[in-house]
């Protein structure tokens, strides 16, 4: 993987960490996906008259991707007001890499070399490593359960899209128009359902909600943008360094306290990371 590549998805990386981490930090976390996914689409409007639109090709894809996405941040709202980002997002997003990877062969007909298989297999070894580390988390099958299911989505977007923006001929349009096409139903239902509350909590962290879109949008921007120059698989798993971001934010600024075993997860996580750039 070129080394411009892997530092774009390494920022994409630290930039998912960090919004998850706002909405981890809200205690009504529905409320903040909506309005996270909202400011996202705000910004994308602002943009798509200034881009062209994707080819017409890509437009099945984006429609397939944003029903998944609206499934993926419903889950998200729901896994961390079940428990800790600490557990839930390695869960969230150490699946997937392993499921893309071996998808991608008869589903795209994307074949990985032996050292690009070592990559993903150590990323995956460090998250194993934290269920392992902890097996007394298996058992709280909620939010453990959730992680798994929006693991699922992830993988499936991931494939949808890495074959869709290399038909759409411009990754950023691909992008913007999705995050609209996902906004509207997430928005619709919580102004119908809980306007007064939304409201409310819109006017008390807009700021927060904006930088979160900004975050999101960008990540997702940077991230397919690399899956147009190196094979989708190895993309997915190095965006999981999110994960060593993740641990990070939510032992240092959320204050959770997951031991040791997060710390060492994320080192072997890197370590994969390392493997995928060699």
């Amino acid at each position: 993987m070129p080394i411009g590549v892997l530092l774009v998805v390494l920022l994409a990386a630290l930039l998912h960490a960090s919004w998850n981490a706002i909405v981890k930090s809200s205690r009504d976390k529905f409320l903040d996906i909506v309005f996270v996914t909202a400011s996202a689409a705000a910004l994308s409007a602002a943009v798509v008259p200034l881009l062209p639109l994707p080819a017409s090709g890509s437009w099945g894809y984006i429609a397939v991707s944003a029903g998944i996405h609206v499934l993926y941040f419903v889950l998200i709202g729901a896994a961390y007001q079940s428990g800790d980002m600490g557990h839930a997002y390695p869960l969230m997003r150490g699946a997937p890499p392993l499921i893309v990877a071996l998808a991608s062969g008869p589903l795209i007909g994307e074949q990985l070399s032996l050292s690009a298989w070592s990559g993903v297999l150590i990323v995956c070894a460090g998250i194993l490593g934290l269920l392992l580390a902890n097996p007394t988390s298996l058992s709280s099958g909620r939010t453990t359960w959730l992680a798994l299911l929006n693991a699922a989505t992830v993988a499936a977007y991931t494939l949808v899209d890495g074959a869709g923006v290399r038909l759409s001929g411009n990754p950023a349009a691909y992008t913007m128009w999705m995050f609209l096409l996902t906004a509207i139903p997430i928005l619709a239902w919580a102004v119908w359902h809980r306007k007064e509350a939304a409201l409310k909590h819109l006017r008390a962290r807009w700021p927060l909600m904006l930088m979160g879109g900004a975050c999101s949008l960008g990540a997702y921007i940077l991230v397919l943008w690399a899956m147009t120059h190196a094979p989708i698989a190895m993309v997915a798993a190095l965006r999981e360094t999110a994960i060593a971001f993740g641990i990070a934010i939510s032992t240092f600024v959320l204050r959770e306290h997951g031991g040791y075993h997060r710390i060492c997860a994320a080192f072997v996580i890197l370590l994969g990371a390392v493997a995928l750039k060699f």
